[in-house]
């Protein structure tokens, strides 16, 4: 339990030092807006850049869902080295089209966080930081096709990320 603590403190404090970082990049923009109370709910994982939690991590779940302040109560678990692994944090959302939120897994740092793409159906979406050191590809299903995520890869591509370091997380479910 101590190490998990640590460990949540070391990636918290890598975040907050990586999207404070300039970045020379064209800026990221998020989508146009979204349904908040459609977009809650279970997304699967199933691409990430990998922080030191997530590689070789499997099984990830991020969960939303909208507390009565109208910020957003967010559950991430995953499974590494054979055991489960829970994550829960808080989203306050930053503007009116609800697509731009500052997320905080402990005070007070919080780090922003874009949905910078969204199927009309709310089939997928993809999570990113300004800075383009991470980004979490999300699924209502366990799984996605291959054509479909090879056509965000390509518009994560034109958006500046470096999709040599995008990963595919293995989904069991």
């Amino acid at each position: 339990m101590k190490i998990e603590i640590i460990n949540l403190l070391i990636l918290i404090v890598s975040l907050f030092l990586l999207t404070s970082c300039k970045t020379e990049k064209m800026t990221l923009e998020p989508v146009d807006s979204l349904d908040i109370n459609k977009f809650m709910g279970d997304w699967y994982v199933v691409g990430v850049i990998p922080n030191f939690i997530e590689k070789g991590a499997k099984n990830g779940l991020e969960s939303y869902r909208l507390n009565d302040k109208g910020n957003v109560e967010i559950t991430y678990t995953l499974q590494k080295n054979g055991k489960n692994k829970k994550m829960s944090a808080k989203g306050f959302i930053q503007n009116e089209e609800n697509t731009i939120w500052k997320v905080q897994f402990i005070w007070p740092i919080k780090f922003p966080y874009y949905v910078i793409d969204l199927e009309k159906n709310y089939e997928y979406t993809v999570i990113g930081l300004p800075n383009r050191k991470y980004v979490w590809i999300m699924s209502r299903d366990p799984q996605i096709s291959d054509a479909t995520y090879n056509q965000i890869l390509a518009r994560l591509d034109n958006k500046g990320y470096d999709i040599s370091k995008i990963k595919r997380m293995e989904q069991n479910h």
